[in-house]
Parts: structure tokens; C-alpha cells; sequence
């Protein structure tokens, strides 16, 4: 696992708190209906994390100091899905180091310590362990995936560790008993949802194909899709899977190209879904589309050319988008944090999770873990500069917001109101 701290002076906004670990596969079925490959093998469910050598600050209070509070990210920073894990923590220094810029919170700067779990459930229960019980702190922000944080959301629950906008729609991280999770983003049953009303409603769509990743992040799109159809009498012409962290799709290609479908949804990462569909386009015509976890500017990337006329829902603003403020705000801190940084919807996510999690922060000038945690807890409205979110009692998600967006020919995401003008 790789270890990178960053300690970032900051202006504006900042972040909090998100996990990221990886449960033995008993712990993790008890979340309901995991998959087989999201075992993170050999940990045992329940087990304690190890007890961490003394720090300094108050060690009834991890990662308080009087000067900082420490954050952890778990998150992909190599392998096949890594530019989605360094998207995010882009975003969430932005946030930081803006905040800190203008004097931190309460006098504390903002600490943001990172490992690469490699998108991988093990990984993500250890690393996760690692961040609370050795590195010990204040909580988790920005984990990347749904296998990752199943295996972390109840070892991070059962040590009342915040764990803040994990970039994931998961149906089992909005359960009002995982009592330390706060979601910033819609829902993939949301997402898919949207996918299926647009489909339906503005082209007539009937015939479906679903690509799904082999785990609890393809399973969770799957049934929103599955969910979606239903409830307009439909079902799916075909459905296929492929394995996390690999782009072996030729399967799954020749079952769905086999069904000649007019749309494929496809619930995967970048690079499997940008291989998968060069191939289909060999054979058929259909309409594609991805979910928000895709990573848009990833995507484009792998298409290159092809890019253009594949459809993605996406639960924040697009990070050109005018008429947003806090879009602005985004833009100059990560300018400010790297020049040459391109803007794009994943980063963005991870700043508006630094901004929530400051917001954390502010409710509690003697912070303490719970104080963060209640600050989500009472029934509010929040506006991060345009971004409305809505928590509460029961209610761990802040944004119900799906917006359908386009590659152009010029590699951008752009909003669209209806697939009839786009098309």
C-alpha cells in the first residue's frame, strides 16, 4: 500500500471524512448478496484492528491536534481504475488547501493521509484498517468503489469512524444503521432509473442490454436497471459480466452483440466499458451508456475519437457549467493546486466532499468524531454554491441529483435535456 501525506495550505472549503476496507466475505454476505470476488481473503469478520502505538494529541480523540485534523483516503492509485482514486483526492486537496489557505478551521489546517488499495476489496479492509488503527485519523473521505467500501463500511461503523462521499451509488451505504456513513451523490438505482426513463420516454427504447462488473458494484447497477425495466413491463435482452480490474469483455460482448439491443447500459470502469465498446460498434449500432463511475474524462480518453455520442449520467454539476457558483470556486482552487490540472466531474465530486466535510468541521469548535457525525444528523438544507443537499434523521444521503450527459466530438460531457435532440 503506498503511504502519501498532505498537509496543504488551502482558501475555501474543506473536507472530512470517508473509509475505505476491505471485509472477510462472512462479514461482508452479512451486507447482503456480495459476490464471491469481493472477499477480501484471509481477513477474519469482526476482528479488531490492531492496537496502534501512542501518538501525539489526544488519544481519546484520534486525529485531533490543536494545530491540524488528520483525514484518510483509501482509493485506487494504481492499476486499471487508478484515475478515478486520483481524481478524487485532486478534489478533496483543492478543497483543503483552500480552506487551509484562509486559516483552516478553528485554527486547524487540514491533513489528507492517502493508500492505494489498488480497487480491491482485501486491500481496501487493510489500508482502512491501517488509517484508523495506526495512522489514527479523525475519519475517511473519498473512498473509490463499491466493493472497496462494502469491505470497509462496517469495520468504519463498528469504530464510529466518520466516512464521508464515498464515490459510489450503492444502495447498502444508504442504510440509515451504517450510523458513520454520509453520502454526498444520488443513488445507481437513481442513476439507472434516469437512464431508463430517458430511453424509454424520448426514443422508444425497448430492447436493453446490461455489460455489469462481476461484483457488488455491477450487481447494484444491474438491479437498478432490472428495477427500472420492470417497472415499465420490460426485461433485458441480454445481460453479461466481466471481472473487476481486467478488460477481458469478449464475452460479454459476443452474448449482448448476439441479442442486437437498440441500448447498452454498462455498469464497469474505463477501460473495460471503452474496450467493450470498440468491439459492439464492430457488430451493432446500439445507444450507449455508463454510469457516473465510468469517470468521463477517463473514458473520453480510452475512446479517443470514438468518444463521441456515448451517454453518462452524472450527480454533480459539469465542471464547466456557468451557472453554478461553487463550479467556479472549483476551479480556480484546483488551478490553484496544479496548473495543469483538467478539470472534469470526478474531482469536482471530491471537492464538494472537502467542502461537506468542512462543513462538518465548522458545527464543532471541540471536535470530537460524534459532534462531526450529529452535525449530518439534524434535519437541514445545505447549498455548497448551488449544489443543494438535504440530510436528516434516517436520511444519509445529501443529493438526489442525475443529470444525462454526451461526449461531443471534442471529448466534453455535456448536458442534455432529452436523447431525441442529442441523437
Amino acid at each position: 500500500m503506498t503511504d502519501t501525506r498532505a498537509a496543504l495550505p488551502s482558501r475555501g472549503k474543506a473536507t472530512l471524512a470517508s473509509l475505505v476496507t476491505g471485509v472477510a466475505l462472512a462479514l461482508v454476505t452479512a451486507c447482503a448478496g456480495e459476490a464471491p470476488n469481493d472477499d477480501p481473503g484471509g481477513t477474519s469478520p469482526g476482528t479488531p484492528p490492531p492496537a496502534a502505538a501512542p501518538v501525539a494529541g489526544d488519544p481519546a480523540n484520534p486525529g485531533v491536534f490543536e494545530d491540524r485534523v488528520v483525514f484518510g483516503q483509501s482509493a485506487a492509485f494504481s492499476g486499471p481504475a487508478q484515475a478515478l482514486g486520483h481524481a478524487m483526492r485532486m478534489g478533496i486537496e483543492a478543497a483543503f488547501q483552500e480552506r487551509n489557505q484562509a486559516g483552516g478551521v478553528h485554527g486547524r489546517m487540514l491533513e489528507l493521509v492517502t493508500m492505494d488499495d489498488r480497487y480491491e476489496p482485501g486491500f481496501a479492509y487493510a489500508s482502512t484498517r491501517d488509517l484508523i488503527a495506526k495512522e489514527r485519523v479523525f475519519g475517511l473521505i473519498g473512498a473509490v468503489g463499491t466493493p472497496t467500501a462494502r469491505s470497509a463500511a462496517r469495520l468504519v461503523d463498528s469504530e464510529a469512524v466518520p466516512f464521508l462521499a464515498p464515490f459510489t451509488g450503492a444502495g447498502f451505504l444508504r442504510n440509515p444503521e451504517l450510523a458513520s456513513v454520509v453520502n454526498l451523490r444520488a443513488s445507481y438505482a437513481q442513476e439507472t432509473e434516469h437512464m431508463v426513463e430517458r430511453l424509454t420516454a424520448d426514443l422508444g427504447v425497448t430492447r436493453v442490454a446490461v455489460m455489469y462488473q462481476n461484483d457488488s458494484y455491477g450487481q447494484s447497477g444491474l438491479n437498478g436497471v432490472l428495477d427500472a425495466l420492470a417497472r415499465r413491463g420490460l426485461e433485458p435482452v441480454a445481460t453479461w459480466y466481466y471481472e473487476r480490474n481486467s478488460s477481458a469483455v469478449k464475452a460479454a460482448v459476443f452474448h449482448i452483440a448476439a441479442a442486437n439491443p437498440e441500448a447498452v447500459v454498462m455498469i464497469g470502469a474505463y477501460q473495460p466499458v471503452a474496450r467493450a465498446i470498440a468491439l459492439l460498434r464492430a457488430d451493432i449500432d446500439p445507444v450507449f451508456m455508463a454510469v457516473s463511475f465510468v469517470g468521463s474524462n477517463a473514458l473520453a480518453r480510452e475512446l479517443g475519437d470514438a468518444a463521441a455520442g456515448v451517454y453518462i449520467t452524472q450527480v454533480v454539476p459539469a465542471p464547466d457549467d456557468p451557472d453554478t457558483p461553487v463550479v467556479a470556486e472549483y476551479r480556480a482552487a484546483l488551478g490553484s493546486l496544479d496548473a495543469d490540472a483538467e478539470p472534469g466531474f470526478v474531482s469536482l465530486e471530491g471537492y464538494l466532499a472537502g467542502r461537506l466535510a468542512i462543513l462538518g468541521l465548522e458545527a464543532c469548535e471541540d471536535l470530537t468524531r460524534e459532534c462531526f457525525l450529529d452535525a449530518f444528523r439534524t434535519p437541514q438544507s445545505i447549498n455548497l454554491g448551488g449544489v443543494n443537499l438535504e440530510y436528516g434523521p434516517g436520511d444519509n444521503q445529501g443529493s438526489d441529483a442525475v443529470i444525462m450527459t454526451v461526449i461531443d466530438p471534442g471529448g466534453r460531457s455535456v448536458p442534455v435535456a432529452s436523447l431525441e435532440e442529442a441523437s
